[in-house]
């Protein structure tokens, strides 16, 4: 199913999760439009849109790093990645 583009299950696993994310976002500002702005611990005004995009970009720098400095198994970044996604939406 995945041989067309060379994928593979953990591959597609963070696109589905990227993708579900989007779809949650979609379906809060249907349910609550205005994209609950606040001003975080960085000093921006954010929405949760920008909270989703800045989370994603952080992820996907600690998973670059890790692999440039450390190597493998990616069990530790993804650790990380998971905590970056909480920091980000609950103070950024």
């Amino acid at each position: 199913m995945l041989s067309w583009m060379a994928w593979t299950w953990p591959t597609a696993f963070v696109f589905i999760g990227i993708f579900s994310g989007i779809g949650l976002m979609i379906l809060l500002e249907i349910r609550q439009p205005g994209g609950d702005t606040r001003k975080g611990v960085l000093g921006l005004v954010t929405t949760r849109g920008d909270r989703l995009f800045i989370s994603l970009l952080g992820t996907s720098y600690i998973f670059l790093a890790w692999l440039g400095l450390v190597g493998m198994p990616l069990w530790w970044p993804l650790g990380l990645s998971i905590g970056w996604f909480a920091f980000t939406f609950w103070k950024v």
